[in-house]
């Protein structure tokens, strides 16, 4: 029987896909790289995986399979050992009768197919799926970390390595009475993963812990640089304990179950305090929980190493020194708005200054700040707070979000009456945000005299640095989108370091200018949004959020895709 390796020489020499040079030139680089001819036909580009696949299917007639979104059954996973799926780059698919049908790269490997045959029982049927997709399937599958959790839970003396008071510890937590379905969450298998839960979404840098219930089960997923991702299968008899020690731990009503709920909690993690801002909404299959990850280190480090350019970042300490006036930060949710605030606010945190936040709710916690949570129940929004902490001398304000008229006329005279004041707003770029106050019924001369800096901000994912690999972009294409900078591009592929995600970390996409008097006059006009816009382009050298992602690209921090996944044309 033939080898994979004979088989795509017999396939390349017949198709007269490859001349004989280049394929004498793979075979000698195969033999001095000591790594299997298809990958070395794949990276120089000799031959496109997809082609090969292809030839390889009608060669050996072997039906291909692209395992990107194929769903895969964990009780068929389960039938070959992770070691053993690792070794032969094979992954189970499904089952019918006594035959196994499985993915493999190279499926004429009779010892694996042996050897499969062996440990399942079964009678071995292929498929041909590429060695990347396998194994990105395989750390996938096997690493979904689903992994037995009823084991965890029925294990009553057993500590996990991942657990304990040296990786996790709950601080100043309150003395409930128990309930049966309270004695049950402070059962030692619940506590512990609950703790597990919390450990390991730290220790993955997630943003957000989702805790689903479903009809079958409770599910987990972590939010890890932008993304949500599976963790955690949870058996459903479990759900009501493990709601429940959350609540616990956030002082919240474990009684209440039809309401939505708010609440938070810190943990020590390996010496750093972490804040955890806890969210609760009644849905269908039980309360499902969203606890925010917030890390008081990110904000101390300044704006300097918040990742900004440095045409923005100029513009943004321009403007934090002015005396007066209102800074607004623009874009949608999760887009990075808090973080940058309260990082310039902490840069602001000096003994002869009185800083106020308002905010909905309090995300971080500083100390030498005085911040208020609005509490619509009982009457204190953001309108009726501002006037009562404008009565307590602030230098600085901030205000979470402005979000109605009321609130932004109020904001507006503040400004204009001595206060630097930082605020939030929902538009696509920075300039909308005239038009956006405006909108509330603020007079155009209001807007204009109050403005200082105008900023909009995306988070683009980071591509990693150990799995990036160079790609070519059609000349044709760059010149559409307006990208005109000579650049290596690359592209995400995966790997374990970066979960298979092709990314890791983020990093702010920022375009900031400085309100000036012939865009304060442009304001007074009445001007268009466009002229506005060609005025801050043009005159003030504005570089607008595509521009700065393009630059990031530039600077091979992020991909192409990512740089036009985030922002809009121009």
């Amino acid at each position: 029987m033939q080898t994979l390796k004979e088989s795509i020489v017999e396939i390349l020499v017949k198709s007269k896909r490859i001349s004989q040079e280049q394929l004498e030139k793979a075979i000698q680089l195969q033999k001095q790289k000591q790594i299997p001819l298809r990958r070395v036909l794949i990276e120089h580009k000799i031959i496109s995986e997809e082609e090969l696949l292809s030839l390889l299917s009608e060669q050996l007639y072997i039906p291909t399979l692209h395992l990107t979104k194929f769903k895969f059954d964990p009780e068929i996973i389960k039938l070959i050992p992770e070691r053993m799926a690792t070794q032969y780059s094979v992954i189970g698919l499904s089952r019918m009768g006594n035959t196994l049908t499985v993915a493999m790269s190279d499926p004429l490997n009779i010892f694996a197919l042996d050897d499969l045959k062996t440990v399942t029982g079964c009678d071995i049927d292929t498929v041909l799926s590429s060695e990347e997709e396998i194994s990105k399937a395989i750390d996938a599958q096997y690493h979904l970390e689903t992994k037995d959790m009823q084991q965890i839970l029925d294990e009553n003396s057993v500590v996990h390595p991942d657990l304990g008071q040296e990786d996790v510890e709950l601080l100043k937590q309150e003395d409930l009475e128990l309930t049966s379905v309270l004695r049950e969450s402070e059962k030692a298998p619940i506590v512990k993963l609950v703790d597990l839960i919390l450990t390991q979404a730290l220790k993955k840098r997630a943003s957000d812990i989702h805790i689903e219930p479903e009809e079958d089960i409770l599910r987990i997923r972590y939010r890890i640089d932008g993304s949500l991702h599976d963790v955690f299968r949870i058996p459903k008899i479990n759900q009501n304990a493990i709601i429940a020690r959350v609540k616990i731990i956030s002082n919240l009503d474990i009684t209440e179950n039809r309401v939505p709920q708010d609440g938070r909690f810190k943990v020590r993690f390996e010496a750093q305090e972490v804040d955890f801002r806890v969210s609760g909404l009644p849905t269908t299959f039980g309360q499902k929980f969203v606890l925010r990850l917030l890390d008081k280190s990110n904000l101390t480090i300044g704006l300097d190493k918040l990742g900004f350019s440095p045409d923005p970042a100029r513009v943004f300490k321009e403007a934090i020194t002015k005396p007066f006036g209102m800074i607004l930060v623009t874009g949608p949710t999760g887009s990075g708005k808090s973080t940058t605030l309260y990082s310039v606010l902490n840069q602001l945190n000096t003994p002869e200054r009185n800083i106020i936040t308002i905010e909905d709710p309090v995300e971080y916690q500083i100390e030498g700040i005085t911040q208020l949570q609005v509490k619509p129940d009982i009457g204190l929004d953001f309108a009726s707070g501002l006037r009562s902490l404008l009565r307590q001398s602030p230098d600085v304000i901030m205000i979470g979000e402005i979000r109605d008229s009321e609130t932004a006329d109020i904001a507006i005279k503040a400004a204009l009456t001595g206060q630097l004041l930082f605020s939030t707003l929902h538009t696509n770029d920075a300039i909308s945000s005239i038009t956006r106050l405006i909108d509330m019924g603020i007079e155009p001369f209001l807007v204009a005299s109050s403005l200082v800096m105008l900023c909009a901000q995306r988070l683009a994912r980071k591509i990693c640095l150990k799995c990036r690999k160079p790609i070519e972009i059609p000349k044709d294409f760059l010149e559409g989108i307006g990208f005109k900078e000579k650049t290596v591009f690359y592209k995400a592929e995966g790997c374990k370091y970066c979960n298979n995600s092709g990314f890791y970390g983020r990093i702010a996409i920022l375009e900031a200018i400085i309100v000036d008097d012939a865009m304060r006059e442009m304001i007074i006009k009445k001007k268009s949004l466009d002229e506005i816009k060609e005025y801050a382009v043009t005159k003030c050298n504005m570089h607008t959020l595509r521009e700065d992602a393009f630059l990031k690209v530039k600077e091979e921090m992020t991909t192409l895709d990512e740089a036009l996944r985030i922002t809009t044309e121009g």
